[in-house]
């Protein structure tokens, strides 16, 4: 398969829509909004263009990937950062390593973007191999419950996130 990644263009917003909803639709933790929360970010201050990345084999659409400004509020400080929600695939292109390259491709030009961390409430299974350690190692928590397993941040450079704790603040578009 020849995949090609590249940032998304307003004439992908339908079939990533598309994509989404067809990903998302037998995940059972999922409440099948996840195409809105897309729509939802993409018309926000925290959308970055460039980390809303697509995965493209055969001329089609086939995976995506989501990065938007967030903060991590403590009582003494502000940190930014970045939330990995939502990385979709066709359920015929699962199993085949494209949400692994969109994750890496999204990590990368997140770091040449100036970006120090990502934080993700995900699989715990999953996303270690890209990195990812428990939000609870550095004192960060959730504005919600988050079993501690699934609660994850991910270094894009060393000592990102040294004398940083603190909550998470998500944009009003994650409501």
């Amino acid at each position: 398969m020849n995949l090609k990644l590249r940032q998304e263009s307003v004439e992908d917003y339908l079939a990533v829509n598309q994509l989404i909803k067809a990903a998302f639709a037998k995940i059972e933790f999922s409440d099948q909004t996840e195409h809105h929360l897309v729509t939802r970010l993409r018309k926000s201050e925290a959308f970055v263009p460039e980390l809303s990345l697509v995965a493209i084999a055969n001329n089609q659409v086939v995976g995506h990937i989501l990065l938007s400004k967030i903060k991590i509020k403590s009582e003494h400080q502000i940190f930014d950062s970045l939330a990995l929600a939502p990385v979709s695939v066709l359920p015929d292109f699962q199993n085949k390593g494209i949400g692994g390259e969109l994750i890496e491709a999204a990590h990368v030009k997140a770091k040449e973007l100036g970006f120090q961390s990502v934080i993700l409430i995900g699989h715990a299974d999953y996303y270690p191999r890209f990195g990812y350690e428990l939000t609870e190692k550095y004192q960060i928590n959730f504005p919600f419950e988050v079993p501690s397993e699934n609660g994850m941040v991910k270094l894009l450079t060393e000592h990102a996130l040294d004398g940083v704790s603190g909550e998470v603040v998500y944009p009003k578009e994650f409501a």
